[in-house]
């Protein structure tokens, strides 16, 4: 688990690399990449219920 000392020293890093300008568009980045990460796993795991619930059966009336 990190602390806050550990926390304060890697956003300390972070902003000597980026600069104050460039975090916001470091962060939109990084949401934006996280999303299509989540959508991607949410897809995924709809596709693998969708087949079986048609190997079982399920979705049939």
């Amino acid at each position: 688990m990190l602390g806050t000392q550990e926390i304060i020293f890697i956003a300390l890093i972070i902003l000597l690399f980026f600069g104050g300008k460039k975090i916001p568009e470091v962060m939109k980045g990084l949401g934006k990449g996280v999303k299509s990460f989540k959508d991607g796993l949410n897809g995924l795991e709809d596709k693998i219920n969708g087949e079986e619930k048609t190997s079982t059966g399920l979705d049939k009336k």
